[in-house]
Parts: structure tokens; sequence; C-alpha cells
């Protein structure tokens, strides 16, 4: 693929340092992420004893609410304009708050009482201070994460250099993502277990091991995430021109690829329950809350699902100069449904259930693989397919709107989420693993029991099967009916791409 050069003029660029600091900067965002989406929801759920449907309506409003305030917050970056540019403000002054915050969101006022009245002022304060909370790390999480996926298009003029930066972005993102993800909830439970002497009950060292656990991960989140803000410089100019926020929201309703890969992100939202069902399938199927298993299975099944998808993403630069993108996304999509009802199916006609045998544990490691791998691909391509309908509203309109595009993917990212936790919270209320029957089951297991050897129990571990493979499958196959006629194709991007380098040197001169 060519680099889009205007003739006589080189196009301008990032350094290596530029670029390393990026993805450093990006991996302590999703360090962030991790912590409240993988370690809040099971520590609201399953430590402090939040009922399930609960919980899932107060991820669900928060992430809504979130996502509304995306677009807006795109608009806000659009029309930003300071010395340090468009985007980078942002990045030098966000980290630190979102450092406390996701540190206030562990520290509340102690333990849901399951047999206290839902309406008693007990519940009342713990359920509101999670939702407050929650919600407002939510806010303050996006005034930098706009910034920072979007100063990805200012980074650079050159296609293949943005192509591979934003390839290699999904890559550290997993980077932080996967380590925060695969640690953070064995080291807290291993941190509980130590707390849990000098008269604290497993239960209160659990949730002091939590806490602990947070302030630990949110400072090296933060110390990574200000690289980004530091480091980066910005070198496409901002367009002259802004648009209000209703003008933005008809911008991204009229872009016809953008509006594409929104919907197709949306519909492919059930994908999402496998991250949020992942921590409780381990602690409670495999691992009993034993901490040191935890960490095995984590680093044996996760493992697998993170090597397939950060050996797909370094692979989608090549990919993309020989394949053409929609047939990618469309193909990694509805392949990797195959692996996913694999999974369910592995453990259906598995003798009495069990997938901890070695035979088990390797083909469940395989489907993960292989469940990663797809969801590399199209994570890579999501990105690289809104840089490019950024690209086609500039040639269109004039108006670049890097802000309010990148915060489509901020906003598929907090639907998805929203969708995949009500799934959540339903498939828990219906075979009743919530609350009372959670703090029964954490006791069974304080007292030495194995869950998945308990019949009572069964249905609880069949519903975290469920969750991480049926979901998945319908989301995959749904994800690919708003792409199947995408509309921008890579031939007429390349050409889209070197007019604009051509206005832009033109204007310079």
């Amino acid at each position: 693929m060519a680099n889009n050069a205007p003739q006589g003029r080189a196009l301008k660029t990032y350094t290596k340092k530029e670029s390393a600091m990026y993805y450093v900067g990006l991996a302590g965002q999703n360090v962030f992420y991790n912590i409240i989406g993988t370690a809040l929801t099971y520590y609201l759920q399953f430590t402090i004893l939040i009922p399930a449907f609960t919980v899932s309506v107060i991820m669900a409003i928060a992430r809504v609410w979130d996502a509304v305030n995306d677009p807006m917050m795109g608009t806000i970056v659009d029309k930003t304009r300071t010395k340090w540019g468009k985007c980078r403000p942002y990045l030098l002054f966000v980290p630190f708050p979102i450092m406390i915050i996701t540190i206030l969101c562990f520290t509340n006022f102690g333990f849901y009482d399951p047999a206290a009245s839902a309406t008693s002022m007990h519940n009342i304060l713990i359920v509101a201070y999670a939702a407050f909370t929650y919600i407002l790390w939510g806010m303050t999480y996006t005034v930098g994460d706009i910034p920072l996926w979007g100063i990805t298009a200012l980074m650079t003029e050159k296609d293949d250099d943005r192509n591979k930066l934003l390839s290699f972005a999904r890559i550290w993102a997993s980077v932080g993502a996967g380590i925060t993800l695969l640690t953070i909830n064995s080291v807290a439970l291993k941190l509980g277990s130590t707390f849990a002497v000098n008269g604290r009950t497993p239960a209160q060292g659990e949730r002091l091991g939590f806490i602990t656990a947070a302030v630990i991960f949110s400072v090296v989140g933060f110390i990574l995430y200000q690289m980004a803000g530091i480091f980066v410089r910005e070198r496409v100019p901002a367009s002259k021109e802004t648009r209000t926020m209703k003008q933005n929201f008809a911008l991204m309703w009229q872009n016809k690829p953008f509006r594409q890969i929104l919907l197709s992100g949306v519909l492919g939202s059930p994908k999402s329950t496998i991250a949020l069902a992942a921590m409780s399938l381990v602690s409670y199927y495999y691992a009993s809350k034993d901490p040191l298993l935890a960490m095995l299975y984590i680093l044996l099944l996760g493992g697998a699902l993170f090597i397939g998808q950060f050996l797909s993403m370094g692979l989608a630069p090549m990919l993309v100069k020989k394949y053409e993108k929609k047939s990618l996304y469309n193909w990694s999509n509805l392949i990797g449904a195959i692996p996913y009802g694999g999974l369910f199916l592995v453990y259906m006609i598995a003798p009495n259930h069990d997938l901890t045998t070695v035979a088990c544990l390797i083909i469940c490691a395989v489907l993960f693989f292989g469940s990663g791998f797809s969801m590399g691909i199209t994570n890579a391509l999501q990105s690289l397919m809104i840089a490019d309908a950024v690209d086609y509203e500039e040639y269109c309109s004039g108006i670049r709107p890097d802000g309010v595009f990148f915060s489509g993917q901020t906003f598929i990212a907090k639907i998805t989420a929203a969708i995949a936790t009500v799934i959540n919270g339903i498939a828990y209320s219906v075979v009743g693993f919530s609350d009372a029957k959670v703090q029964e089951v954490n006791d069974y297991i304080a007292a030495g029991g194995i869950p998945r050897l308990n019949p009572e129990y069964q249905p609880f571990m069949t519903v975290l099967f469920f969750i991480v493979s049926v979901p998945p499958i319908i989301g995959c196959i749904l994800s690919v009916l708003p792409t199947i006629k995408y509309a921008l194709s890579d031939k007429e991007h390349k050409r889209i791409l070197d007019e604009l380098n051509e206005r832009r040197h033109a204007a310079e001169n």
C-alpha cells in the first residue's frame, strides 16, 4: 500500500519513541478499565453480595449514560484548540483523577445484607455508593478515552503508519487488559486470605484484599497512562471548522461506513459476556476461590485467549495489505462463533460436566485461543475502519471529526458492556445465583467444599459456561449483518486519502 505522499513533500509521522510511549499509555489505560470491568463486577456481586440483577442494572445504566456522553465528549475534543493540540491536553491531566476514583469504587460501607430488606438504609447506602462511584468513574474515564484513541489519526499522515499504529495499539491495550484480567482477582484473593486473620472473617479479608489490589493496580495504571500525554505529539492539523453536538450526531449517522461499523458493534454486544463472566467461571467452577488455582487456570485459559488475540492483532497490518478489510471483518466474526459453540458442547457432553481433566483443559485452551484470535482481528479492524470513516468524512464535508468518530468506538464498547451486563444479570437471576445463594456457596467453599462436585450447585456452574459461550455465538452472527455490504472499499479509501494529502499540502504552500 502506498504512503500517499504528495509530490515533493515528505509526509509527517510519529517517531519510534512516541509510538512506544503511546502504547505504554494505552496499556495503562486498559489496566484501569479492567480493574473496573473485571474486579469491580466480581467484587460487588460475589464479595460484598449485592444481588446480581442489581449489579447488572447499576452497570447497564452507568454504561448507557457513559455511551451518551461519548459523542458529547467527542464534540468537546473536536472544538479544543490549545498549544498542546486537540487531544493531548486531556491525556496530560486525566490519569490522576481516574486513579483516585478507581480506588474509591472499592471503598464502600461494608457488605450488602441478604437477610435484610433491599430498602433498608444500610443496603440502600451500599447500592447507592456503588452506583455513584461507578457512574463518576465512567464519566471521568470518557474524558481520557476519546482523546487517547482520537490522537492516533493526528499522529501521522501516512496510511501504512496509521494502520500499524492502530493495530499495535490494540495489542498493547490487550497487554494492559490481559495482565490485569489474568492477575487482579487472584492477587486480591491471595491478599484476602492473608488478611483473614486476627479476628477477620474470610469475607472481610477478601474485601480488604480487593481494596488493596485496586490501590496497587491503580498506581501502576496511572504511571503508565501518563506516558502518552507526556511524550505523544499531534502532526495532522485540525480542521478549522467545528460543529455543534446536534450537527455531530447527524454527521455520525449520515456517514454510512461509520454507521455500519457502529451498528455492527452494538449487535455484537453479546460477545462481551465472556469478559464479564470469565473470572466468576474460574473462581467458582475451576478453582473454588483458591487464589493459586485461580491464577493457574486463568493463565492457562485466559492466557490462551490473549495469545490468540495478540497473534491476530499482530498479523492485522499484514492481512489488510492482502485482503479487503470488509471480508476480514465479516469472516473473522462468523468463524469466531465456532470455538464458542465448541466450548459449551464440550461442557455438556463431558462426563459429570467435568472439564478439569488434562484432555478437557487442552481442548478448552484451544477453543479459547480460537475465540481470542477472532476477537483480535475484529477489534483491530474496527479501529482501522473507523479511522477510514474519518478520512471519508473529511473528504466529503471538509470536517475531520476524529474525536466524535472515535467516541463511536467507546460508545460501542460501553453499549456492548451494558447489554452484556444485563444478559449476565438475567442469567444469574434465572438460576438463583445471587446474594443469599452466593453467600451460601461462599460459605460452602470456606468449609472446604467444591461447588462443581455438588449436584445442588450444578445449575450455577452450567450458567457460567452458558454465559461465556452461547451469547457470544449470537453476537458473532448478528455483528456481520450491517457490514455484509460495507460502503467503503479499500481501493476507494486509498483514492480518498491520496486526494486529502494533496489538499492539505496545497493549503500549506
